[in-house]
């Protein structure tokens, strides 16, 4: 059943297609239209690396997404004729409001051709779902949640997307605002090469911070993983509390990304500084996983034949990339050169371990310090991604 039409917000809204219709996905088939939608439209672009479809219908489970347990989606399809022409999800996260005291719902899974009436038709039905639960601003993208994937590329376009990262076509930014968006806040990206030598002035200052206050760095030991990840953990949630958009993970939501990253890691280069034996900083740097993902084309498996698996680990032995995912320091432990020691021990194990280099990503577009941390470390930026806003 189509959505009924929503009072026009802002007057330069683009019309809604007379041929175009906007409708929520109930049952089987329409979750797999609205899965396999992206597939065609990316067809011929070479940057694109088309996520698995085994992956993504796991993603939608609510038995399988630990986001799930307490965050709501309602997925929609639009649909020209029999086609399928866009996608959207409305998402609420009550754990968010309560943390960062909000009233934003999101949108995210947005895909959709470069036709602005058909955006304007998925962000209607998203925003009267949203609006129904009571929300009063819409803020995305974000897929499902800032611990997942989050905004639209709108620079940096001439490489493939790194592991868990966004990708899109140039267009969306376009045709998002001109449905009424605006910018919240812009996530950046970092190259930096593993050839590069560090200013030796950065070396000399880090060195000395890692004598004279006692620091230690040593590689995660996955023979003892839940006692590491409970590490990670209460790092993790003082290291971001006081961030935008950060919201603690659930107990559920941590081990299932630790789950998920365990299948790809290099122990080597998950980092752990400490002080006097004191848990107090990490950073986890993975090897670009999506080297290999795009190998597969989306599946694993043709007519029951392992094909894309077999392409894929082919495809991990060539992985000469890595991303930087996530450096974080607890409370009182700051502003002491603990980023740069594990920067730069970061940067000499992934030489050692013959990767060429990667991306730094994302940071906070006004988080000054670590921005010119990175680049003091020789990191230049390489791509933007967007948070978009919206009155309900």
């Amino acid at each position: 059943m189509a959505l009924p039409a929503e009072p026009m917000i802002f007057p330069s809204l683009p019309p809604l297609p007379a041929d175009v219709t906007v409708t929520p996905v109930q049952g089987s088939a329409d979750k797999t239209a609205f899965i396999r939608m992206a597939y065609p439209l990316y067809r011929g672009d070479s940057n694109w690396v088309p996520p698995l479809e085994m992956e993504r219908r796991d993603f939608l489970d609510p038995r399988k997404n630990p986001f799930l347990e307490f965050g709501e989606v309602a997925l929609f399809l639009a649909r020209r004729g029999k086609d399928v022409v866009g996608r959207i999800a409305a998402v609420k996260d009550p754990r968010f409001n309560e943390f960062q005291g909000t009233n934003y719902g999101f949108f995210g899974l947005f895909e959709c051709v470069n036709d602005a009436g058909v955006a304007r038709g998925l962000f209607d039905a998203a925003s009267q779902w949203l609006k129904a639960q009571g929300f009063t601003t819409m803020l995305g993208p974000m897929n499902f949640s800032g611990n997942q994937e989050l905004g639209l590329l709108v620079d940096g376009f001439g490489s493939p997307p790194a592991i868990m990262t966004t990708y899109n076509p140039p267009y969306y930014a376009a045709i998002i605002e001109a449905c009424g968006f605006t910018k919240a806040k812009d996530l950046w990206s970092f190259e930096l090469s593993s050839s590069a030598e560090p200013p030796e002035k950065v070396v000399r200052i880090a060195e000395k911070i890692r004598q004279r206050e006692g620091i230690t760095v040593r590689p995660a030991n996955l023979k003892q993983l839940n006692e590491e990840v409970a590490r990670l953990k209460a790092i993790y949630n003082s290291a971001w509390e006081k961030n935008w958009g950060f919201v603690p993970m659930t107990e559920r939501e941590f081990d299932h990304l630790a789950r998920e990253m365990k299948q790809i890691i290099r122990p080597e280069l998950v980092l752990i500084a400490e002080v006097k034996g004191e848990p107090v900083a990490f950073s986890i740097t993975l090897p670009d996983a999506n080297e290999a993902i795009k190998a597969a084309g989306g599946r694993l498996t043709t007519f029951g034949i392992p094909v894309g698996l077999a392409k894929m680990l082919l495809a991990v032995r060539r992985i000469r990339r890595l991303r930087l995912i996530t450096l974080g320091i607890k409370e009182g432990y700051r502003r002491r050169g603990i980023d740069a020691i594990l920067y730069l021990d970061t940067l000499r194990t992934a030489r050692r371990l013959g990767y060429e280099g990667g991306e730094i990503s994302w940071t906070l577009e006004d988080n000054h310090l670590v921005n010119r941390a990175i680049e003091s470390m020789g990191g230049q930026r390489s791509k933007t991604h967007r948070i978009y806003q919206r009155p309900l």
